[in-house]
């Protein structure tokens, strides 16, 4: 096999979250984006000594899985969904499997096992979604256009592609009220032009249409991201928008002004066109406020199922002081605080604290403290150590020095909360080597049709182990040093995991240089004179700093 090469074969099997098998000539190659069962045509776009991977191009034959027709135009194009043609128990069967094999390796090599070598806890099954369609509470969508230089479209990535938008106009996942509104902008921005922005060329007007809906109260917020690049009244607009009959009432319509240069939603500036900021929703008897960048679940009956195992899970709380970390808008402290003696939660991100502040005050809750500020750095600075901890981080899971600082509490009882399986089994591998073992595993699935998926786990502290008194004192240094040096190639991996950009090492080198970090002896420099270097793209140096931010070398 050599790149470029076309070939057909069967997905033996698919790891987390969508990397399927195929057997060439006794040979695996990596292609994603398929069904176990598939008979897929690809084409062999890398090709290392013990690595081969190749891009998907169609679909030869439908695996015995798919029982069902699509239910939305967009399928399977759309990058939004990839289990659409599965039945919902095959789909969680999936998940399940994906799940446990990547635990019961970690528990192996970690050496948490039975006397006859197999992975020693308890592993509890999955839990499906109440709701298997209509379940978003929240969605971005993008606009674009579906080729290049074609007409402007709103909606979401086609599968596999950073650029090419696909308007999803009779999107399942969401309630009719999301389609309505997407159908309404994108008429409106139509009929009265402005430029989509150009993610290459930092050029343009239109960025993104963030929409959130309370499953509980069906209050709406619209929100309008665009450069600063260009002037538009949107009165107009907004009226169309409010004039919609709709399920749901919407109770704000904002434009978010976004001139960064990453792909992500932001706001430099808000302003509220009409009406609120927020709205609130329901969940297990508790309300919460939200806001445009509010975390909150994104399936809002599914995180009830969730919080419940997790509720489960903890325990007898009386008289424990908590610590709930990523605690995002506070639901998990404040599902804890009515039986604990007191709940600290720690977030970074100061709008959701804010607001995680509000939740409790108006849910009557007085023994929550929110504090902002990076887990890193603010768990030195809390003086009372905890009789239990809980890990809800973000998909990438907790960054390796603030995990040294966590075990070092030493609490008894842990709950993690994962959203990414991989991020899961990598910080494992430190809480089993620190003394820690898994006693019992749940699956959640809050994302029915797509590969996503929760999973629930509970720590406890070996009895044998000998439990560290830390006088913690303000530093950003960790007691603990990683097993492994940052890499390059661990830098370029977490840009291609979050970003599905390949940077050059040659770029890296050139952003250290940038930020003044040491960059050693250079043995591969080249011996010309003046030798020719390409410079690295403005797009780029963004992502690498935020890599070398995250491994905390900035």
């Amino acid at each position: 096999m050599k790149k470029g090469d076309i070939y057909e074969g069967i997905i033996e099997k698919i790891e987390f979250p969508n990397k399927g098998y195929i057997y060439i000539e006794n040979e695996p190659v990596i292609v994603k984006n398929g069904i176990p069962g598939q008979k897929v045509r690809f084409q062999i776009n890398k090709k290392r000594k013990n690595r081969c991977e190749g891009r998907l191009l169609s679909i030869v034959r439908q695996s015995p899985l798919e029982k069902r027709e699509p239910v939305c135009e967009g399928f399977p194009d759309c990058g939004g969904c990839l289990y659409q043609t599965v039945n919902y128990e095959a789909q969680l069967e999936l998940k399940k499997r994906q799940v446990r094999e990547l635990l019961d390796e970690a528990l192996i090599q970690g050496g948490q096992i039975k006397e006859n070598g197999e992975p020693d806890y308890i592993f509890e099954g999955i839990n499906g979604s109440p709701t298997e369609f209509a379940y978003r509470n929240k969605m971005e969508f993008s606009f674009g256009d579906e080729i290049k230089d074609g007409p402007l479209s709103l909606g979401l990535h086609k599968k596999g592609s950073t650029y090419d938008v696909l308007t999803v106009a009779d999107c399942k996942l969401v309630d009719k009220d999301f389609t309505d509104i997407l159908s309404c902008v994108l008429d409106y921005f139509t009929e009265n032009p402005a430029d989509f922005y150009k993610k290459m060329k930092h050029t343009g007007y239109l960025r993104h249409l963030l929409i959130r809906r309370s499953q509980t109260t069906k209050e709406i917020l619209v929100n309008l991201v665009t450069t600063s690049q260009e002037e538009h009244s949107l009165e107009e607009l907004v009226q169309q928008v409010l004039k919609l009959d709709l399920n749901g009432r919407i109770t704000g319509f904002l434009h978010i002004i976004n001139d960064g240069v990453a792909d992500v939603v932001r706001s430099d500036e808000t302003r509220i066109l009409y009406g609120l900021d927020y709205f609130y929703e329901e969940i297990l008897g508790l309300r919460f406020k939200i806001t445009p960048f509010s975390f909150f679940q994104t399936n809002t009956l599914g995180a009830e199922v969730l919080y419940s195992i997790v509720r489960d899970y903890i325990g007898q709380t009386k008289d424990m002081t908590i610590f709930d970390l990523y605690s995002g808008t506070g639901t998990i402290a404040q599902i804890l605080a009515p039986v604990a003696k007191r709940v600290i939660g720690v977030e970074i991100v100061e709008e959701a604290v804010l607001a995680a502040k509000m939740n409790a005050e108006w849910n009557r809750l007085n023994n929550c403290e929110f504090i902002a500020g990076d887990v890193l750095k603010v768990i030195d600075e809390i003086e009372e150590g905890p009789d239990f901890i809980v890990l809800d981080p973000p998909r990438d899971g907790i960054h390796q020095k603030a995990l040294g600082k966590i075990i070092d509490f030493g609490a008894e009882k842990i709950v993690y909360v994962s959203c990414k399986p991989t991020s899961l089994v990598r910080d494992l591998e430190m809480f089993l080597s620190r003394g820690y073992r898994v006693e019992r595993v749940k699956v959640v699935d809050l994302f029915p049709q797509s590969v996503h998926v929760e999973t629930v786990v509970s720590l406890s502290l070996k009895k044998d182990t000998h439990k560290i008194e830390v006088a913690m004192q303000p530093s950003d240094e960790s007691n603990y040093t990683p097993k492994e040096k940052v890499t390059y190639p661990k830098i370029k991996q977490y840009i291609k995991d979050k970003y599905d950009v390949n940077v050059h090492t040659s770029y890296i080198a050139q952003v250290k240089r940038m930020c003044g970090l040491d960059m050693g002896e250079n043995y591969n420099k080249s011996k010309k004179e003046n030798p020719d270097v390409k410079h690295c793209p403005q797009e780029k140096i963004e992502y690498i700093k935020e890599a070398l931010e995250y491994y905390r070398l900035l």
